[in-house]
């Protein structure tokens, strides 16, 4: 029994070998180190490349088009100082981490510069969507640069060449948040600029960590000084410079998981707490730091009496919202600080879908009221027919949005009609109600 369990465990521990061996199709070490070296530097076409890969994002960001800002993502050239950097860390090659450094930081400049010659010329102003989200990291970012970091260091390794390293560019989104930066500065927002270049940053540096890691487990060989002093120095200036580096971004890193749980815990707050008949939340914002939480809510209709208030913030702790500041904000006078355009656009839209709402109601309404009064006719010509009704319906395809508008005639029978009879039917109702698409059921 005991050699059967073992026989197995060695199968499964041989299995598992075989099929995540990194180790397997693995180029060369000197080509693999050789090309990322090459790919580290900005000169001639892979700085124009870049430039103009800058500008093609930046529309992308400014017209709000996904596709074109996938395109640039696809020739940035920005992935190879920071695989560079990654390897150089890995192998104790500290001027290859200074070249990846230095070419990282050139590329960054005269990309913002880039972006911000592009977002100061256009004549298109507005922040679109597509560029309010490089503003703020999320801890999805985070975890978006790590593994792409992982699957990118793997894609580089390999004797065949994949199509990783461009998933990898688009997955960890290292350009838009330098065109952000640029939208930034043109525009005078600070707070734009700062944000995309702590996204930016961070997802530089763990890319940079995730290469690291894969360079260690391949067991890159580290280089070799033939005085043990140098390369104890060079050892110890890599130690620094990753400390002083990482330290920091994970102190920030920890701070954008603890807001990302606070939003979503207030988010399931509003959702399920705030969910009236009468009273509706049309404006709300979520002020997070070390010290203070804050979520402040603009309440419109009827207003929600101090019991009902007192109950929802006694319900904090429930979603972990625990010494949070929880602002609700009722009528609209003069002292509330209240965003009006927010109201405005919440109202219009209620508004328009009321309306759109009232004008497909109107439309069946008039549609049904212009059917004839056929009943005479009805009675005289088909004596079988016991009572009837005409309507239009909409029916909903389930594979499909597509929705058909049919007129449908349902009639009582008081026995049974004979299958030419149901033809005559059919035809004389068609001739009869002007509509050919027409639906019968015969009960």
């Amino acid at each position: 029994m005991k050699e059967h369990e073992s026989g197995l465990g060695a199968y499964i521990k041989l299995f598992f070998q075989r099929r995540f061996n990194l180790h397997l199709d693995k180029a060369n070490e000197e080509e693999v180190v050789s090309a990322i070296k090459a790919n580290t530097v900005f000169v001639g076409p892979s700085l124009w490349t870049l430039i103009f890969a800058i500008f093609i994002a930046s529309i992308g960001l400014n017209v709000n088009s996904t596709a074109v800002i996938i395109g640039a993502m696809l020739i940035s050239p920005l992935m190879g100082p920071i695989i560079g950097i990654g390897l150089g860390i890995g192998t104790n090659d500290l001027a290859l981490v200074r070249q990846g450094g230095r070419n990282l930081l050139i590329a960054a400049l005269i990309s913002i510069a880039t972006s911000t010659l592009y977002f100061y010329i256009t004549p298109l102003h507005d922040a679109q969507s597509e560029l309010l989200a490089r503003t703020t990291p999320s801890i999805w970012d985070v975890f978006i640069a790590f593994v792409g970091g992982l699957a990118g260091a793997i894609a580089v390794t390999r004797k065949e060449k994949s199509n990783v390293i461009p998933g990898v560019a688009i997955a960890t989104a290292l350009m838009p948040p330098l065109c952000t930066a640029g939208f930034g500065l043109a525009s005078g927002n600070l707070l734009f600029f700062a944000g995309a270049i702590y996204l930016f940053f961070i997802n530089s540096l763990f890319i940079c960590i995730s290469t690291y890691l894969i360079v260690r487990f391949l067991k890159f060989n580290k280089k070799y000084f033939e005085n043990k002093n140098t390369e104890k120095k060079v050892s110890r200036y890599i130690l620094i410079t990753v400390l002083v580096t990482v330290l920091p971004s994970i102190y920030l890193a920890y701070g954008i998981v603890q807001k990302s749980i606070f939003e979503s815990s207030a988010q399931r707050l509003i959702r399920e707490e705030f969910n009236f008949s009468n009273t509706q939340v049309v404006n709300k914002s979520f002020k997070y730091s070390r010290n203070s939480r804050e979520i402040d809510l603009l309440l419109i209709g009827a207003e929600l009496s101090k019991p009902t208030v007192d109950s929802i913030r006694s319900k904090l702790s429930v979603y972990n919202l625990q010494g949070t500041k929880l602002i609700i904000r009722q009528g609209l006078d003069a002292r509330a600080n209240v965003d009006f355009s927010q109201i405005k656009a919440s109202i219009m839209e209620d508004v328009f879908n009321r309306d759109s709402l009232a004008k497909k109601t109107v439309s069946a309404n008039k549609d049904d009221s212009e059917i004839p009064e056929i009943r005479e006719e009805i009675k005289s010509l088909f004596p079988a027919i016991k009572s009837y009704s005409i309507a239009n319906k909409i029916y909903m395809n389930t594979d499909t949005l597509k929705k058909d508008t049919v007129l449908q005639f349902t009639a009582t029978l008081n026995g049974g009609m004979p299958v030419s009879e149901k033809g005559k039917l059919e035809k004389w109702l068609k001739a009869r109600l002007t509509s050919q698409k027409l639906k019968i059921i015969l009960q």
